[in-house]
């Protein structure tokens, strides 16, 4: 345990000390503010027609502008993520420190995870950022705040799949941009694969459903909870970290 808290330290005060945390949280604010400001100009001009004509569908807070609000900054993270995690272990194997650090009584495991959860937890800032649209929105409007706990939960895994899935990516390579390169094109396969499901047979449809980020996280921003998407994070997690452990081990025993 205290190897896993130091290098959760160190890993966090590293964050800080990089200006790219600073960069892709702003980039990542004003990305979200702007989809925000669109989605809430929107349901404002459509709850105005509403009001005029009473026999236009009735408007939903978390439905029509909440769970957008969540979906875009799911996208978003997409994107930024694999630039946070980038660095982990990549930089690490091009500054040559990697063998220093493995030749410290660390177990893989610690390393692995700590840098994980330094990763999730900055990822969890930005996140937490979004609140403050959502302050906004208060005093506007009565917020359905169990569905929006759900959707900030789904949220939250979601960043800890794409975290453990770039880690992973940062263990293969010496390269950060490769690893964030890398990282973006697979997590946006996997995050589109469902979309395929309709043109190929049912088996192979449901096998890419099942496959599917996107398809898993869907649920949430509608304020909905499936075991079979919480157990599909975990699982993801559990795996990708998994094979950082096992890469990591190679080049201890390769060193």
């Amino acid at each position: 345990m205290r190897a896993f808290i130091a290098i959760y330290k160190r890993e966090l005060a590293a964050y800080f000390y990089s200006p790219v945390a600073y960069v892709v949280l702003v980039a990542f604010l004003a990305l979200t503010g702007y989809f925000f400001y669109s989605g809430a100009s929107f349901y404002a001009m459509a709850s105005l027609q509403v009001m005029q004509n009473p026999m236009m569908m009735e408007l939903n807070l978390q439905t029509h502008l909440i769970a957008q609000m969540v979906s875009s900054s799911a996208v978003i993270l997409l994107f930024g993520t694999p630039l946070l995690a980038m660095r982990l272990l990549a930089e690490e194997k091009k500054s040559g420190t990697i063998e220093l650090l493995l030749s410290y009584p660390l177990s893989d495991s610690a390393v692995v995870l700590g840098k994980f959860f330094a990763a999730w937890s900055v990822v969890a800032v930005l996140v937490a950022a979004t609140w403050v649209q959502l302050a906004l929105l208060a005093p506007l409007a009565a917020l359905p705040w169990k569905p929006i706990m759900v959707s900030y939960g789904g949220l939250l895994l979601l960043a800890g799949a794409l975290v453990a899935f770039s880690l992973w990516t940062s263990s293969l390579t010496e390269s950060q941009l490769v690893a964030a390169f890398v990282g973006f094109l697979a997590l946006l396969l996997l995050w589109a694969v469902g979309w395929a499901a309709p043109l190929v047979k049912p088996g192979l449809g449901a096998f890419l459903k099942g496959l599917s980020l996107g398809g898993h996280f869907e649920n949430f921003p509608r304020g909905l909870v499936d075991t079979t998407d919480l157990v599909y994070f975990v699982l993801f997690m559990g795996f990708f970290l998994f094979l950082s452990i096992r890469t990591l081990e190679a080049k201890r025993w390769k060193a």
